[in-house]
């Protein structure tokens, strides 16, 4: 007869393989997907991440992984194992989620078999708690967050914040309880270096140690009060990360950005509704909602008395009843810090929903344990199938940036920004004409943007209208005067055009702005080399190509140089690593046989 524990174990290692393969189908679909929308300048564009060393630690500003130094290394570890090949993103993501999840089983079926919980649902805390796992882990809801690479802000900050609550429950089956608790801290400040979210982790262990263990906050403190300063004190790696930032993430979200917190905070009395519907009816899932405000309360008042009634429900559960307090802290907590800091683009975003799913599929299932007994399981079974599907047909969307831009525009035809993205996707895939189209859309719905003005200016280029090109980079530096890439390109078309100096002094500013910059570097180069200045463009290249030794281009114009001051050896050199990385340019091997001949 097989031991009851080893059965145990049978059983726990069944639901954890369960819960791996069906996360894994669900998201077979997007594991060659394009790197898209941010993942190009958090990871494409990122120089820090291109070898393993402490600069990976140090993000550069303005981008997704600012300030969240503990992600950056994570792409990094990527970027040394495959470069951009886009799979192993893709496939660590996903592996983050699974880990999550199984982070979330735990959790959850070490809870509910507490003293506190375990009349009530110790018996089926296992299949309970695998039945919470798999909706979450399958829901689509969560594929922004996995699917979309960059967001690995979001779920790898998720997996620390369910360790810190699942090593903190540990300690209470646990022979080395000490052991437990550091860890739990560990994963505590591992936390507040993926997001800022984590911020509210510490406050969820007290609640949970106050309402199912302890059973006051004053017992919790007597009893761990080491272990709280220690929690507390993650905060200030956090405020420290927060101020490398700029305290406003470059100006995108705080209480410094120009967007009103009145009407910033109204519209999240909407975005709460939307993330709960999502929850229960995951349809027509949107990358991208657009930016808006609601400016009158009126337009809200079926918004404000939905979220305002879960908000006095959750004051009076904290008061009357820790446990269910617990639960509704655990879906407001992870949401505060984004629902109360004002933001300059994104008002409705899927994947802050991240964590705060979690706790409305634990109200699910228990409620349904409740009213069907163990038939429950059964439900919740061919509930997680129909989430893998609608999860695995989402993950589709993603396969390409282009596909993804469609869908969301088809979504929400108003959205300036995504006319703008769809249009740079199209001149992405040659599809010109339709670019331009979108472009028109985009500035029609919102002139005076910035990025918009910017990228038409880069399709005008590409088609060779130049004149046109100069005018809405002039356009977009006027409407946005810090803006590097734009001076860079601007530059590119006036040197294209023959007017050298005026190329000049634009490349000049773009390198005030961003002075590491490989491009900047090597057409400032480009434009001495060419006015005869050929001993002030060297030291334009070689910086150039300290910091990326990759670019073809560079190599060559360096060699060209080179060549021209009559130090043939070096030439060949840079010629032939130009040809290495590009073998079949006939302008890279017509030079190399003149500077051999």
């Amino acid at each position: 007869m097989v031991p009851a524990s080893a059965r145990s174990n049978l059983r726990r290692w069944l639901a954890v393989a369960l819960l791996a393969i069906a996360a894994g189908w669900s998201y077979a679909t997007s594991i060659t997907g394009e790197f898209v929308y941010d993942d190009l300048a958090a990871i494409v564009g990122n120089e820090t991440i291109r070898r393993l060393s402490w600069a990976a630690f140090v993000p550069p500003p303005g981008v997704t992984t600012s300030g969240r130094p503990l992600v950056n290394v994570s792409f990094a570890v990527n970027y040394a194992l495959g470069g951009e090949a886009v799979v192993g993103y893709h496939v660590l993501n996903l592996l983050i989620h699974v880990a999550a999840g199984l982070a979330l089983f735990g959790l959850i079926r070490r809870t509910l078999a507490l003293s506190a919980l375990r009349g009530r649902f110790g018996a089926a805390a296992p299949a309970l708690a695998l039945s919470v796992a798999l909706l979450w882990t399958l829901h689509p809801l969560q594929t922004e967050s996995v699917t979309y690479v960059v967001q690995r802000v979001e779920s790898l900050m998720g997996l620390c914040y369910f360790l810190t609550l699942y090593c903190f429950v540990r300690t209470q089956t646990a022979g080395a309880p000490r052991l437990w608790l550091g860890l739990s801290v560990v994963s505590c400040v591992a936390g507040m270096a993926c997001k800022e979210v984590m911020v509210s982790a510490p406050i969820l262990v007290l609640l949970l140690d106050r309402g199912l263990v302890a059973g006051s906050f004053q017992a919790a403190w007597r009893t761990r009060s080491r272990y709280y300063g220690c929690l507390a004190a993650t905060w200030v790696v956090l405020l420290a990360l927060v101020y490398s930032t700029g305290w406003n993430r470059g100006g995108t979200v705080g209480l410094g950005v120009q967007t009103g917190w009145w009407e910033y905070g109204l519209t999240q009395f909407r975005a709460i509704t939307q993330y709960l519907l999502l929850s229960v009816w995951p349809y027509a899932l949107t990358f991208d909602y657009g930016t808006f405000w609601e400016s009158s309360l009126i337009a809200i008042v079926p918004y404000l008395l939905l979220v305002g009634t879960l908000l006095g429900v959750a004051g009076v559960a904290l008061w009357r009843s820790p446990a269910l307090g617990f639960l509704a802290a655990g879906f407001f907590g992870p949401l505060a810090p984004t629902s109360l800091m004002p933001g300059t683009t994104q008002m409705i975003v899927e994947h802050r929903m991240y964590l705060s799913l979690a706790p409305v599929m634990v109200v699910l299932v228990l409620a349904g344990y409740k009213l069907l007994g163990r038939g429950v399981l059964l439900v919740c079974l061919v509930a997680a199938t129909a989430l893998g599907v609608l999860t695995w047909q989402r993950n589709q969307d993603y396969v390409t940036a282009l596909r993804l831009w469609r869908d969301t525009v088809q979504k929400v035809p108003a959205n300036s920004r995504a006319h703008c993205n769809l249009a740079i996707a199209s001149v992405a895939a040659g599809r010109l004409e339709e670019a331009m189209g979108h472009y028109t859309l985009s500035l029609r719905l919102e002139p005076n943007s910035a990025n918009t003005r910017y990228n038409y200016g880069l399709a005008l280029a590409k088609l060779g209208r130049l004149d046109e090109a100069a005018a809405e980079y002039e356009v977009a530096l006027r409407l946005s005067p810090d803006l590097p890439e734009a001076y860079c390109n601007y530059g590119v078309v006036l040197l294209a055009s023959g007017r050298r100096a005026e190329a000049l002094r634009q490349f000049q500013r773009a390198r005030e702005l961003r002075p590491q910059d490989p491009d900047v570097l090597g057409n400032i180069g480009n434009v001495l080399a060419q006015e005869g200045r050929l001993s002030e463009a060297l030291p334009y290249f070689e910086a150039a190509l300290a910091l990326r030794a990759d670019d073809a281009d560079t190599h060559f114009n360096y060699a060209n140089a080179l060549l021209t001051l009559g130090r043939r050896p070096d030439a060949i050199r840079h010629y032939r690593w130009a040809i290495r990385l590009r073998p079949n340019d006939r302008d890279f091997l017509h030079n190399l046989e003149i500077a051999l001949r």
